[in-house]
């Protein structure tokens, strides 16, 4: 009982600690986008299946072309978002992670995640990665390359959606990609489902794939292949539902991968086990988990990470944000949700954490955060065509569900980018599907900042 109570004190003290941190003031330097309805068309050797995307997502299979409008869903609003299902081609849809290392050229590596949201309704949604350029002087975003991911030489320890054709491509029923790193020209890829870190080759053969290990035992999930209903959560699996590996940071001298999940681990009652998320580091020298795992304590009002990139050989970057989407400024106040937002954006945050400074309870120490809904824009950035309605003169918000994508730029740049979820989410504009932002903040201060 003792113990118990001095544990909860402990989470008590970490929280109000996170609370009471310094939040850095941010300045918009810079605002770029690739359009929400942006495609790719699949290899020439892909199955002909994947010609059409999203054919599943209505919950009976549909080959009509853009014949179902995309909405948010009824939790917020059940507003549409323009753009209609199946596609013809594959969404490029919004960045779920960027790699801290750039291309030779200076593009940024980075992905887009499993398709529609789980591994029923994504089968014909192919996994690949970019390179993207964004250009803050002209708004735009050049994809430089996009490189399908394929299973040639039958290294994905399961059966997959393309099992029998020649090529392999991989699909979203296969993996959830969410996190992407570049070293030695290899790619190494955090995924939910498994989890698994997938190391891949620059032109997207699977080389490896490994089952996530925490104090000796593998972790599970509902969408691990071999978790069968029923399967009791807690005890059958302990990684909740979309809550594998949304951030994977890359450690500049000991290039070890330090994984995090988007969401608190299950404990046996089938209960989250605390407010805070799991990172668990990965050698890439040797293929091989270290067995150090560490705890990133989550701020109230927060639910999940977007990203986590190391910034120096300690002090790293981590998205932590809440569920909400659209501006506060548009929040439902009545029954009628056809012209407000019923869950608004509240808990957008970048936060500074440095992982040479840990508790004896294991807690990476935070060290300040920057406010993703109090932008300053006072040389007018952002780009006027695309903020909506709900913009305010000399300020930028980010009202997204998911903003997955945090990089350093310089020592005084930061780099951040959303999800878009196409066409399954909004947040700029009631009725308009989001696009896929790119802004560059000056962080100076923020960025310097070593903590106590």
């Amino acid at each position: 009982m003792i113990r118990s109570l001095l544990a909860s004190a402990a989470l008590l003290a970490l929280a109000a600690a996170a609370q009471a941190e310094q939040v850095f003031p941010a300045k918009l330097a810079g605002h770029a986008y690739l359009p929400a309805f942006t495609m790719v068309a699949p290899p020439a050797d892909a199955p002909r299946d994947a010609w059409t995307s999203g054919k599943f997502t209505a919950g009976a299979r549909n080959d009509k072309p853009m014949s179902v409008m995309g909405d948010v869903g009824a939790n917020y609003g059940k507003h549409t978002t323009g753009i209609s299902l199946p596609f013809l081609g594959q969404p490029v849809q919004g960045m779920s992670g960027f790699a801290m290392n750039r291309a030779a050229d200076g593009s940024v590596y980075t992905l887009t995640d499993n398709g529609f949201g789980s591994k029923v309704n994504s089968p014909d949604a192919m996994l690949f990665f970019h390179r993207m350029k964004p250009d803050f002087a002209t708004g735009t975003v050049e994809r430089a390359e996009t490189v399908f991911l394929r299973d040639p030489d039958r290294k994905v320890p399961f059966r997959i959606a393309y099992e029998g054709t020649e090529s392999r491509y991989l699909t979203g029923a296969d993996f959830d990609p969410e996190s992407i790193q570049f070293l030695n020209d290899e790619i190494w890829i955090g995924e939910e489902f498994g989890p698994f870190v997938i190391r891949a080759s620059l032109d997207g053969r699977v080389l490896s794939v490994h089952q996530t290990m925490l104090d000796g035992q593998a972790l599970k999930g509902p969408d691990t292949p071999g978790v069968v209903v029923p399967a009791v959560a807690g005890k059958d699996f302990r990684v909740q539902r979309s809550g594998g590996y949304e951030g994977m940071a890359l450690q500049p001298g000991t290039n070890l991968l330090w994984g995090m999940l988007e969401k608190p681990l299950l404990g046996e009652d089938g209960k989250p086990e605390g407010s805070f998320l799991r990172v668990i580091t990965f050698d890439t020298a040797k293929r091989d988990w270290t067995g150090t795992s560490y705890k990133f304590q989550l701020a109230e009002g927060a639910t999940a990470i977007g990203d986590f990139n190391f910034i120096d050989d300690t002090r790293a970057l981590v998205i932590e944000r809440d569920n909400g989407e659209g501006d506060a400024s548009v929040t439902c106040t009545g029954e009628d949700k056809s012209a407000c937002y019923p869950l608004p954006a509240k808990v957008k945050n970048i936060v500074l954490v440095d992982t040479a400074k840990v508790s004896d309870d294991g807690f990476i120490a935070r060290i300040g955060t920057i406010n993703l809904m109090d932008i300053q824009d006072p040389d007018n950035k952002a780009i006027a065509s695309i903020v909506g309605p709900n913009a305010t003169a000399g300020k930028l918000t980010f009202p997204f569900f998911t903003i997955e994508d945090v990089m350093r730029v310089d020592d005084t740049h930061i780099m951040v980018a959303n999800d878009n979820n196409l066409p399954f989410s909004g947040g700029r504009e009631i009725g308009k599907a989001a696009n896929n932002e790119f802004i560059l903040l000056d962080v100076a201060d923020f960025l310097a900042a070593k903590g106590e």
